[in-house]
């Protein structure tokens, strides 16, 4: 991969990176490998949210050593993955994930076929990780990690250019090119404390650009879900997606197909739970991603209903974004469930027209759903059936409280029922009021109070019921002798 951008240092003077702003733990590893005469920088969000004056949610390491050397310096180590071998450092209160230099070497491209044209098996990809991979490492460790293109197929390409492996090591000129975008492959040098930049990722943090480093097509085609990243931290920064970057996303969307359904809802979730999720949905939709991740649900969102336009879900991440601001946390069957409620309560609705009892319409309802999500977005099993449950509980809320009161409160899913319930008083008055008497019930019930019946929403207002008559009992006929 070649680019044409010239190494830049900036020296300590003039970015605003402190080293007392970083994690201890991360400073300690940084000095422990300069130490051992390797060299090791910060890279990637850590930095980049640094320079912009946001907090870090985590801090990465690079290093020119190897996985098996980390493994050996660190007794707090343990390796991971097999596309890209990673060392975790388990400190008490966090993971500081050290990665190796990546070259931008395609060994395979000089392999013999018959060692290249096959991804590893899998069972072998269900093996113990270190037992599989150690040894292998060693080897290459011996043959000589710095000679670029010696290593052996350690990288793995399909035939359509998508990376399967990559354990391919190189040098820090090597591994920022190699990185997805240019804000994020910035190094903080721990040894003098000076930015290196050799992409141009401060020119784009100044301008609020996502750019890939190198061509679009081929980074997005190497792997698609970087499509979906790209979008991700232009939510989340604010920043807009560089012009080439964005019609790249838009010719190749239809490929985010390829990434595994099950990493794909991991994406998804990160996507919607940012904080942003509102805008990150408009961005989905603008960019071409939404429609082949939920082919179904955009379908039925070009269509309106009763000549309105399905405005629940941009209301629903509101709401989401709006619950993240205030720190509470917004688990992933309730974000399923604000997103798609609406869709699910149409199919909810046609099921029971079609004869089916509320919970046996939710229930199948809920299984069309994930039938339709199987083949791109794979979302768990249990996520699904809490998601039936805060639908289920929606209608078991409008009896105040019934028979089994308490067995309501008890249930699993009874809180984000609530928030739930909560969203919909947001756009039905009466409903806020139900959700009002729910929390204070549940309240009561863990306190061992016992509800008034004039909480009961309504219920002051009633009328007294008429004393019903005692209905006299009739003798029976006397029998005939």
């Amino acid at each position: 991969m070649n680019t044409n951008m010239e190494k830049v240092i900036i020296p300590r003077a003039e970015h605003s990176v402190s080293r007392s702003e970083l994690s201890p733990n991360a400073v300690k590893t940084l000095y422990k490998l300069k130490e051992q005469g390797f060299t090791a920088y910060l890279v990637g969000g850590g930095v980049r949210d640094l320079l912009l004056g946001r907090e870090p949610k985590d801090f990465d390491v690079v290093t020119d050593a190897t996985p098996a050397q980390l493994k050996k310096m660190f007794r707090n180590c343990r390796l991971i993955g097999r596309r890209f071998r990673l060392a975790h450092l388990h400190f008490h209160d966090e993971i500081i994930e050290v990665a190796t230099f990546r070259s931008t070497v395609d060994p395979s491209a000089e392999a013999p076929a018959e060692e290249t044209a096959e991804a590893p098996s899998e069972a072998a990809q269900e093996l113990p990780q270190e037992t599989v991979v150690e040894a292998k490492l060693l080897e290459e460790e011996r043959e000589g990690r710095r000679r670029r293109g010696h290593h052996g197929p350690s990288m793995l390409k399909s035939e359509d250019g998508m990376v399967l492996r990559d354990n391919v090591f190189g040098t820090p000129e090597e591994d920022a090119v190699r990185r997805d975008f240019t804000v994020n492959a910035l190094f903080y040098n721990i040894a003098d404390f000076s930015i290196i930049d050799h992409v141009g990722g401060m020119e784009d943090l100044k301008q609020g650009l996502i750019r890939t480093i190198g061509d679009p097509l081929v980074r997005f085609t190497e792997d698609p879900v970087r499509m979906i990243r790209a979008i991700r931290f232009a939510s989340m920064l604010g920043f807009n997606i560089e012009e080439r970057t964005e019609a790249a996303i838009e010719e190749l969307c239809g490929t985010i197909n390829k990434a595994t359904p099950p990493r794909l809802y991991e994406e998804v979730l990160k996507l919607l739970l940012l904080g942003a999720g509102e805008r990150t949905y408009q961005m989905m939709r603008h960019s071409g991603l939404f429609a082949p991740l939920f082919p179904h649900f955009d379908a039925w969102l070009e269509r309106e209903s009763e000549g309105y336009p399905h405005a629940r879900v941009s209301k629903g991440l509101e709401w989401v974004d709006e619950l993240i601001g205030q720190d509470e946390p917004v688990s992933p069957p309730l974000l399923i469930a604000l997103v798609f409620g609406e869709y699910l309560e149409e199919k909810i609705a046609e099921f029971r027209d079609g004869g089916l009892p509320p919970q046996q319409a939710a229930d199948a309802a809920v299984a069309a759903f994930a039938a339709e999500l199987t083949p791109t977005v794979a979302v768990p099993n249990r996520v699904l059936v809490a998601v039936r449950d805060i639908l289920s509980l929606q209608l078991r809320f409008q009896k105040t409280p019934g028979r089994n009161g308490r067995g309501v409160i008890g249930r699993p899913s009874f809180l984000d029922a609530l928030q739930y319930l909560r969203f919909m008083g947001k756009l039905t008055p009466p409903k806020k009021s139900l959700a009002d008497w729910w929390e204070r019930y549940a309240v009561q019930q863990a306190a061992g109070q016992p509800t008034a019946a004039a909480e009961v929403p309504g219920e002051a207002e009633k009328a007294p019921a008429k004393k019903r008559r005692r209905r006299r009992r009739r003798k029976p006929a006397p029998m005939p002798s």
